[in-house]
């Protein structure tokens, strides 16, 4: 038998260590495009689940080490105006829908994911996340991108902070952290 050790080492090299060493490869050509990074979120999936969180109701869970500054999941969703997110709100009122899931993306965009969306919209909000949301532009469409703030662990909750604008009537805030505001508002 003939041993070929550099192939064999490259073979067995963990499946993190190659992502890593890419990312530095693609930092070095200063690339930093938001399309090239969409582009790695589309055929690297992160490995997540939902299930009940100890925050609010569900939550989404890493089922994978995630290292920091690194693209965990798109907020996905119909795009929809204002005035079309003034109405459905509304209607899930009456429908007795308790949570809405709609995201903002701008002044006069709202990605409503309430019934047709993916994951991210079971991120519970945290006064102190693991995770920011991003809004990128992708061939002249506006995205909606959760980026991991620390490394994020196995097992551990990934939220982020809602940022919801200041009202009158406060939502109260379960998120647990020690610099917690009491509400999400």
């Amino acid at each position: 038998g003939m041993s070929i050790p550099a192939q064999v080492h490259a073979s067995t090299r963990a499946g993190s260590e190659r992502r890593s060493e890419q990312r530095r490869l693609l930092s070095s050509f200063a690339c930093d495009s938001d399309l090239l990074k969409f582009n790695q979120l589309k055929f690297r999936k992160k490995k997540i689940r939902f299930c009940k969180s100890h925050i609010h109701d569900w939550g989404l869970f890493a089922m994978e080490p995630i290292a920091a500054d690194e693209m965990v999941i798109e907020y996905v969703g119909q795009n929809i105006r204002q005035v079309i997110a003034d109405m459905r709100e509304k209607r899930y009122e009456e429908e007795g829908i308790g949570s809405s899931y709609m995201f903002r993306v701008d002044h006069d965009t709202i990605i409503d994911a309430t019934k047709c969306g993916n994951f991210a919209r079971f991120i519970n909000h945290s006064c102190n996340p693991n995770c920011y949301a991003k809004v990128i532009t992708v061939e002249s469409q506006k995205k909606i991108v959760i980026y991991s703030r620390q490394p994020i662990n196995v097992n551990e909750e990934i939220t982020y902070d809602y940022k919801f604008p200041i009202e009158d009537e406060k939502i109260p805030c379960l998120c647990g952290a020690e610099n917690c505001r009491g509400t999400l508002n």
